[in-house]
Formats: structure tokens, sequence, C-alpha cells
């Protein structure tokens, strides 16, 4: 009796019963597997299989089984111009095509089979990005595919300079990853570094955009992100036309942008929508936002602690009225405050939205008040726990305010020990990690460490955008320029 080699158990033979019998063990926990028999109008027996779910079955019948049937005379004469086609010579090939969603056709015969892209997966309709909302700025977002996703941005940038190159990160599941810039513009050196840490990704599946941060950052276990995640394609469009690159997943709704500064975060689309100085006053406010999230409760816990003497002392007088019945300490008051908003914040992030605005309403008013007259804390420490509360949702990125909320744990902790001092320290500590962080190999604390006086003109404030000629140097393009619109004459 003959015995097969292990490798002719993988090639694709001449008879479809040997072909049909091998897929079948393949796929037999999978039923929506699915094959289709038929005979061609030249006389030849043909095999078409593909998973019905994620495949267009409508294409199917009326470009491939039909004209198989009725149409073509030979199997060598087929022409669909619908589909991109091409040959596999082993059964491994067939089985990551249907996967994939691709339809697969063996002929009587012929050693080789046809691959067909015949995706047809569900997919979600663009809508409205959720957590980048805007005033001004485009309203649709990302979706879970990326072939959708990456026409999006060829929308914007129609142009031969804009380069997509594509890999695949996963050993179980193969999600599809696509790098996007512009090619005359990008540092070639931070292409190919973030290039080979993608390929350096060995895991079973990369699920979102997330994950794959968490492998290729510089600084995984820093409370602040070095690449940025954005479902707004103007966002990544403009962030490309910077000299940066993008990133874009499959199955996820996110890109990944990188290289960036801490202060790239502070930007918004809609600073470039609104006239220059509304702009700038919004973003002045942001950055002042961000202190006031990290250092408001601690600042009140070392005032009433340490140094009531800076306190005028009416206020003084009001805060230890407020503070008569409260038998906790200030950083016990300010602890049960802090943790109590967040769980109502993770509550009603997690809940559906009529319910979850619901909750945060009824429960911060309801909490709050009961609390007070409860003397469990006093109205001082509300106040200074809502304006925290606002200061953080002032931060557009939401990745940054989720750090600027944690980082004000300690600084509460290291104030009830050692004060303004503590704060004043704890506030060194913060900076000195940003300053050592990078980014892909560019400063995280850039344009303020190195000073860059030039990119000053869109950091604190938004400079008119015929003033913003050459991009930012934190990028480390090749192409610096990139504008030469003047309004000399025009200015009044």
């Amino acid at each position: 009796m003959k015995h097969s080699t292990p490798h002719e158990e993988h090639i694709i033979h001449n008879e479809l019963a040997k072909n049909l019998d091998q897929l079948k063990q393949l796929f037999y926990y999978a039923p929506d597997f699915q094959f289709k028999e038929i005979t061609t109008k030249s006389g030849d027996k043909a095999l078409l299989v593909y998973l019905e779910h994620i495949v267009d079955k409508v294409a199917i019948n009326e470009h491939i089984l039909k004209p198989l049937m009725y149409a073509v005379e030979s199997i060598d004469e087929m022409h669909i111009p619908i589909f991109k086609t091409e040959n596999a010579l082993q059964i491994e090939e067939v089985e990551k095509s249907l996967y994939a969603g691709k339809s697969v056709l063996f002929v009587e015969g012929k050693t080789f089979a046809t691959i067909f892209d015949t995706q047809g997966w569900p997919q979600r309709a663009i809508k409205e990005p959720q957590t980048e909302s805007t005033l001004k700025g485009a309203h649709q977002g990302f979706v879970e595919t990326a072939g959708q996703n990456i026409a999006i941005v060829r929308r914007y940038l129609p142009h031969r300079e804009l380069t997509v190159k594509s890999y695949e990160v996963g050993l179980r599941g193969k999600t599809k990853v696509f790098m996007l810039f512009l090619k005359d513009v990008v540092n070639p050196e931070i292409v190919a570094e973030m290039e080979d840490r993608i390929q350096q990704v060995k895991t079973d599946a990369i699920i979102n955009a997330g994950q794959l941060v968490e492998y290729i950052e510089d600084h995984p276990n820093s409370l602040f992100p070095q690449l940025l995640q954005t479902e707004r394609p103007d966002a990544l469009v403009a962030n490309l036309l910077q000299g940066r690159f993008a990133i874009i997943v499959d199955l996820s709704p996110y890109a990944i942008v990188g290289p960036m500064t801490l202060t790239s975060f502070f930007q918004s689309v809609d600073d470039y929508s609104t006239r220059w100085v509304i702009a700038s006053f919004a973003r002045l406010l942001r950055f002042f936002a961000f202190f006031i999230t990290i250092t408001l409760p601690s600042f009140y816990i070392a005032a009433i602690t340490f140094h009531y003497e800076i306190l005028p002392l009416d206020l003084l007088i009001s805060i230890g009225v407020s503070r008569e019945k409260v038998p906790f300490p200030p950083i016990i008051e300010a602890i049960v405050m802090e943790i109590s908003l967040e769980m109502i914040r993770e509550a009603g992030v997690r809940l559906p939205a009529p319910i979850g605005q619901t909750i945060g309403v009824v429960g911060g008013i309801v909490i709050g008040q009961a609390a007070v007259q409860a003397g469990v804390v006093s109205n001082i420490m509300v106040i200074v726990v809502a304006i925290t509360a606002i200061s953080s949702f002032i931060i557009p990125n939401l990745d940054v305010s989720l750090g600027a909320r944690l980082i004000r744990f300690p600084m509460m902790l290291i104030a009830t020990i050692y004060g303004l001092v503590g704060i004043a320290v704890g506030l060194m500590i913060v900076f000195a990690n940003i300053i050592n962080m990078e980014s892909l190999g560019e400063p995280y604390g850039s344009p303020f460490s190195p000073i860059k006086f030039i990119d000053w003109k869109d950091t604190w404030v938004r400079f008119p955008l015929w003033k913003m000629d050459q991009r930012p140097t934190s990028t480390n393009s090749v192409q610096t320029m990139r504008q030469r619109t003047s309004r000399k004459g025009r200015d009044r």
C-alpha cells in the first residue's frame, strides 16, 4: 500500500473529491463552510467553496456561478473584471483565503485553485466620532474596516506621495495593519523604526489599536501616551501633513499617529476651524485645566493643613465653618470624594447613554448634597472636586485626561505630608519624567525641552495659519516648508 507524504497531503489534487475531503477535514467545526459542485457550459466539473457569512453571495451567484454555467465555453476564457483573482497551489493558501472572506474555485483536472476576492462581512455605517466631538470639523469617523478607512484618507489626500504599507500581525488572528505616510515629507528613519517594531510583535492576535500601541510605544509604563489614537480622519490627515505617520488597524475604528509630543495632545480640530484668537484662548484654557486637574485638590489639602495663612481671612473663616462638623482630615475627605466621582464617571461610561447621563447628574447632586448634610465632607471640598472634574473634561485627549486624573492622587498624598513643598517636588518629578521621555527618538517635551521657539506658533497659542509656514520640528520631517501663503498688502 502506497503512503502519501505530508507534502502530498497539502497539495491541490486534480481530483475534486480529494480536495473536498481535505477541506471538510479542515473545516469540520465550521458550519458556515459551503461548497457548490457545478458543471460548466463546456462540460467541466468544478467546485466552488466559501464561508457563507463573510462573503458577498450575490456577487458569487451573479459573477462566478452564472458565467461558469451559462456563458463561458472554457474555464480558461473566464474573465471577471470586478474581482481580483490569484492562483493557489497549496491547501494552506486556500484555507487562509477562505478565512479572509474569499471564495475558491477548483476545476477537475487542474492542480491549482483560483481565488476570488468576494469579501462581504458585516460593516458598520460611517458615523460621527463618539469620543472626539467637534463643532466645525467633519462629522465622519473611522469604522472597523481598514479598507474603508484608507479610502476616507485618500479622499482627503488624493496624492501620489501618500504611501500605504501593509503588514500582518498575529500568529493566529493575522490582523491586517497598514502604515500611511507622505513619502516626500516623513523622516524615513522613523518609518523604518516603526516598521521594525510592528514586525517584532509576536502575539496570538491584535484585537484593536490600543493593544498594538502597548507593544510599539517607547514608554508603556508612563501615564502619558506617546502615540495618538484617533477616530477622526481629518485629524489623521492633519498629522500626516505635519510629517507624521499613521497606522490603521483592521477591526479597529481607531488609527494610531506618531511621533507625538505632550503639547500636541492639547490640539483640537476645532482650533483650525475657528478664528485664531479664539483658538488661542481655548488652547491656553486647556493647559490651565491640565494644571488644575493635577494640583487643585492637593493645593486645598496643603492650604488647610499647613499654609492656611495664604488664604484670605474671610475665606478661611468660611472654610472653618464648613469643616466644623467634618470628622475626617482633608486627605480622607478628598480621597472619598475623588473616588466617588471616579466611580460615578465609570458607571456613566458603562451604562447606556440615557441612563448614564441620569446617573451622572443624579449621582453627583444627590451624593454630594447628602455627604455635606451628613457631615462627611465640607461644601468647599465638593466645590474643589467639581472644578477638578470639569477641568479634566476640558482636556481634548482622553488618554492625557485619564493620566492627569490619576496623578492627582499621589499629589494629594505628598501634599498631606510636605504641603506646598511636596506639591512643588511632585510637579518637578512629573515634568522631569516628561522631559526624559521620547516618542520614536523625538523629545516628548518639545518644543519646551529642548526649546524650539519656531514651534511655539502652534503650542500655547495658535498663530494665524498664514504665519505657520513650516512643519513642526518635533516630527523631524525631511521637507520642512509647508506653505508659501502671504498676506502682505491685505492686512489693514
